[in-house]
């Protein structure tokens, strides 16, 4: 599978996945470390991928979405921006109801999967 396929497919796996320069525990750009812990103040759980890590990630991505900046801050499998739009949407309250529902949407559509497989393989 090539970058930007691995790209998509961890955007459709994870309800909410930041794409940033570090980790949230030690970001290496104001901008991430700002967004990073707007998210970790909703108290819902996220992915992240250190964009650091691959350079290749900093060309690809940009593809996925067209957004130049990191962070990229996706939540259900949709780009929501980068780190001023988070703050803005933490600001307002809207941000961790949206990842509450991406989560629980998540959440729901395994429990779906998995009660499919359980019904095939009885």
């Amino acid at each position: 599978m090539d970058l930007l396929e691995t790209l998509k497919q961890q955007i459709r796996d994870n309800p909410v996945i930041i794409y940033m320069k570090g980790t949230p525990e030690l970001p290496m750009c104001g901008f991430s470390q700002r967004a990073a812990q707007a998210m970790m103040d909703t108290g819902v759980e996220f992915a992240y991928v250190n964009v650091l890590q691959n350079p290749r990630i900093m060309e690809e991505l940009p593809k996925v979405a067209d957004w130049p900046t990191f962070p990229q801050i996706y939540i259900d499998g949709e780009l929501v921006g980068g780190c001023d739009i988070v703050l803005e949407l933490h600001a307002q309250g809207e941000l961790k109801p949206m990842m509450e529902q991406a989560v629980a949407k998540a959440k729901e559509a395994k429990e779906k999967e998995q009660a499919g497989d359980d019904a095939s393989s009885s």
